[in-house]
């Protein structure tokens, strides 16, 4: 006998979202949750418009209003700076917001519960109960030390980036491809509520000399700017740089300009391995789909994660949704081809773009070129924020196409 329908092993934002929709379509639904609310997470914070849709769709709208809300994005580099709005699109707003991750994720897990979840925090599922191949739940044990088993028809997992529960069910990453590394953490400015997101295509270190990767001030809008860098696995030297100080280095360099104190920041940066690009699997067996970061579901252009999360947990809600309703397990299966037909070319020209900004001289080179040209830096806008258009062939749509169609002919790298 199953205590519940579906057990979602993580309370963050794919757990959350999945849990949101089993709940939403009558089932019911267990997520456990190793940690309590508020808890960090390192993250930039910023919500995109593909998040905020996800998160109106959830019915968060209202709750969204009180944070800080910014238009686009500002990139600088080679000196320059180009201020880009969100573009145009008839699902996505034009519009992010920046939620610290102690607050939207307890957000969005307490908005599944009053869905109808149940919520287990401060219980972290140590290892899943199989029987005769079929995940049937997980053991689960509270921070006192007292453990439980809990019996499900389905699992989600949705443990993070680490996915130590996926890993005892045999995910795995693929060491080909891309991968980041990220750290970050929040400083007091006068300038927290900038109506624009900020991105930096040239970090440098103490010196002036270039450094590999690239670094973002996200406004949180609430005395403090969310300052952070992160490392594509691609890079030169990437193994060998010191992310602490890189980042160290990064707050120095915009101290001035954002008014900063940079060897006070609010508190100790935090950091974190991001896998991307689909790179985790297989993302379905038996009785169990896999979700949001412990998929590898993370955009290799810009390392936005959340969006992604809720997109691959709502497909995960519906596949779950019909096996129950049918009493067909093999429905699951057609969860990989879901997300295939959803982000497998995306992800390819992302990966293969991630490998060519690895370049040092290519990625002066591009900054230099895409500094130089708005209309340049919006398609590419579109492109990396994944806000291409279904209804209408513009020059972003028309260069991704073309994108599309040489990786079709290159190596699954």
């Amino acid at each position: 006998m199953a205590d519940t329908d579906v057990l979602v092993i993580g309370g963050g934002p794919a757990g959350a979202a999945a849990a949101y929709w089993l709940a939403r379509h009558g089932h019911a639904v267990t997520i456990v949750e190793r940690k309590t609310f508020p808890r960090e997470k390192t993250c930039g914070d910023g919500l995109t418009p593909r998040a905020v849709h996800q998160l109106n769709e959830m019915g968060l709208s209202e709750q969204l209003t009180k944070y800080h809300r910014y238009n686009g994005l500002r990139a600088t580099g080679m000196g320059r700076e180009l201020e880009l709005e969100w573009p145009s699109h008839p699902v996505y707003p034009r519009y992010g917001y920046v939620v610290r991750r102690r607050e939207l994720d307890q957000m969005v897990a307490e908005n599944a519960q009053q869905q109808g979840a149940t919520l287990l925090l401060g219980h972290e599922a140590v290892q899943p109960i199989v029987e005769r191949g079929f995940v049937r739940g997980a053991t689960v044990q509270t921070y006192g030390g007292e453990t439980k088993d809990i019996y499900a028809k389905y699992v989600v997992v949705a443990d993070g980036a680490n996915s130590r529960f996926g890993r005892a069910l045999g995910t795995f990453r693929t060491r080909e491809w891309p991968y980041g590394t990220a750290i970050r953490t929040y400083w007091t400015t006068p300038r927290h509520a900038e109506p624009w997101i900020e991105s930096a295509l040239d970090v440098k270190d103490r010196n002036g000399n270039p450094m590999p990767g690239y670094g973002w001030i996200f406004p949180v809008g609430d005395g403090t700017v969310n300052i952070g860098v992160g490392l594509l696995s691609t890079f030169r030297d990437f193994k060998s740089v010191n992310t602490t100080h890189l980042l160290d280095a990064y707050a120095h360099q915009v101290a001035e300009r954002w008014e900063i104190d940079p060897g006070n920041p609010e508190r100790k940066p935090t950091s974190g391995r991001i896998p991307m690009g689909g790179s985790v699997g297989p993302k379905a067996g038996p009785s169990y789909l896999v979700v949001g970061d412990a998929s590898g579901s993370v955009n290799p252009f810009n390392g936005e994660g959340i969006d992604y999360a809720y997109e691959t947990a709502r497909m995960a809600a519906q596949i779950l949704h019909e096996a129950l309703v049918t009493g067909d397990p093999t429905l699951l299966q057609g969860y990989t081809k879901m997300l295939d037909d959803e982000y497998g070319d995306y992800f390819k020209v992302a990966r293969l773009f991630a490998r060519v900004i690895g370049k040092p001289v290519l990625m002066r080179e591009l900054t230099r070129a895409g500094m130089h040209s708005r209309t340049l830096m919006e398609w590419v806008l579109r492109i990396m924020a994944n806000l291409l258009r279904p209804d209408e062939l513009g020059p972003a749509e028309l260069a991704y196409k073309a994108a599309a169609k040489i990786v079709k002919l290159a190596p699954n790298a």
